[in-house]
Order: C-alpha cells, then sequence, then structure tokens
C-alpha cells in the first residue's frame, strides 16, 4: 500500500469502500507543525462522479484500487461521449465528455498510446500519452530568422489547445506537445 506522498494524478484509490479517481493534488507545508507534508487530492467517484476534497498526511497509507489499463484509440464522438476502440480485441469504450475534459484538448483520431482506465468492467478515464502530435490551425505570421530569440507567441491546435510556440511557428506546423505540462516540445 503507496503512502499518500508517493500517490499520482489518475490513480484510482479505495476510500471508505468507495472507489476514487486522482484527479488534482496540492502539496502544503504547514508551518510550525512538527510532521510532513499534507496531501489534498481532488476525488472523483467512479460510480456516480461526485466529486470531493481529501486532505491526508504523507505518511498515511491508501489502497489502490483494481483497476485495469486497456491501450485504445478515439473511434468516433457520439454526442457528449466519446467512443474509444481497444486496440486487442476492439471493446467499444464510452465516456462521457465531462469525464475527461481535460485529456480531451490532447487527443483527435490519429493519437495514438491512449490507455482507458477499467474499474470492475466500466470505463472510468482515460490516461494520455506524454508527448502528443497535434497540428496548428491559427497562430501569428512568423518570423524569418527568429528561432535565435526565446520569445513566443500564441497558437490554436486542431483540438482547441492554445500553446505559446516560439515565433518561427506558423500555422499548419506539427508539433509535440507535452502532456504532463502542457507545453511546446518541438516540432514533429
Amino acid at each position: 500500500m503507496p503512502k499518500a506522498s508517493e500517490i499520482k494524478k489518475n490513480t484510482a484509490i479505495d476510500v471508505d469502500g468507495r472507489i476514487m479517481m486522482v484527479r488534482d493534488i496540492t502539496r502544503s507545508v504547514p508551518q510550525g507543525r512538527a510532521g510532513g507534508s499534507l496531501y489534498r487530492m481532488r476525488l472523483y467517484d467512479v460510480v456516480t462522479g461526485v466529486k470531493s476534497d481529501e486532505t491526508f498526511k504523507d505518511s498515511d497509507t491508501l489502497n489502490l484500487a483494481d483497476l485495469t489499463r486497456r491501450e485504445a484509440m478515439l473511434s468516433y464522438l457520439d454526442g457528449d461521449e466519446y467512443v474509444f476502440m481497444d486496440a486487442e480485441d476492439y471493446t467499444p469504450y464510452h465516456l462521457n465528455k465531462d469525464a475527461i475534459a481535460d485529456e480531451v484538448l490532447f487527443i483527435n483520431e490519429e493519437t495514438t498510446g491512449i490507455h482507458v482506465v477499467v474499474i470492475n468492467d466500466s470505463p472510468v478515464a482515460i490516461e494520455l500519452p506524454g508527448i502528443v502530435v497535434l497540428e496548428i490551425v491559427e497562430t501569428a505570421p512568423s518570423i524569418k530568422g527568429a528561432s535565435a530569440s526565446a520569445r513566443t507567441k500564441p497558437a490554436t491546435l486542431t483540438t482547441g489547445l492554445v500553446v505559446q510556440v516560439p515565433e518561427h511557428i506558423s500555422t499548419g506546423d506539427r508539433i509535440k506537445i507535452n502532456t504532463v505540462e502542457q507545453k511546446f516540445g518541438g516540432r514533429a
């Protein structure tokens, strides 16, 4: 059983008999306290979708929930549902747009390396690869010779995500995006 300090985002934990997905973690170190850090976690119940905030000491041990990660790819959109197809047995996984709102900005039909998190035969979340490749649909014109400068400009990608890119990047370029930091990672 891992300690609270070892838990990462998108980890499934068992809290009071409920399976919860960790969506966000904030670490704080209270002043004047003998002891360690506190970890405030934003949790979502995988069954009901209800969110709650829980605070754990860094030494608290947490129970990991039994889950499976299946490699999949985006198949199609059905209203507010995203349908992912299992890479091995072609099982469709239906996920509501609200459940994966943060991840939707990084995926399209070409994105590979996506994993669907399945708990009790029910898909509850997706895990993104570290780097995704997306195309720029709108940005200011490129400036010739600007590759030596460190100035950036905003660029809108095909998924609607806006990131800062160097001035020498232009509309139509395919770029790598770091999904953890949500930053430009180079040309593809």
